[in-house]
């Protein structure tokens, strides 16, 4: 045990992104290698969760494109990851929010929390 924390704590980078939860909209930017060409794309949506904790950490994302639903699971750790922006901080009572899934137009939509 000791000894995976010690890898973890030497060689895998640790990336200084805000804080974030179940519920908020947020724009993931990432690298995309194209045979020798690389170029940013950036993928914005709601959090429906995050899972595990530390250097194996991933949160998920889901957006609207067009009628279809698209969800996507980002690493925290992923060195492709170059920022993460957060758009609205979403008011909602739990940290899965897979009931998102199920709903379509204006039931989707989540309340946006007043920051004081």
């Amino acid at each position: 045990m000791d000894l995976i924390k010690y890898v973890e704590d030497t060689y895998v980078e640790k990336k200084d992104f805000p804080s974030f939860k179940a519920g908020d909209t947020i724009t993931v930017y990432y690298k995309i290698v194209e045979g020798e060409k690389t170029r940013t794309q950036f993928f914005r949506g709601d959090i429906i969760q995050r899972n595990s904790y530390g250097t194996t950490e991933t949160f998920t994302i889901r957006k609207m494109s067009g009628a279809i639903g698209v969800e996507r699971i980002f690493p925290i750790n992923m060195p492709n990851l170059e920022k993460i922006e957060v758009n609205k901080t979403g008011k909602v009572r739990r940290a899965r929010i897979f009931y998102q899934r199920d709903r379509t137009g204006k039931s989707a939509r989540i309340k946006e929390r007043r920051i004081k």
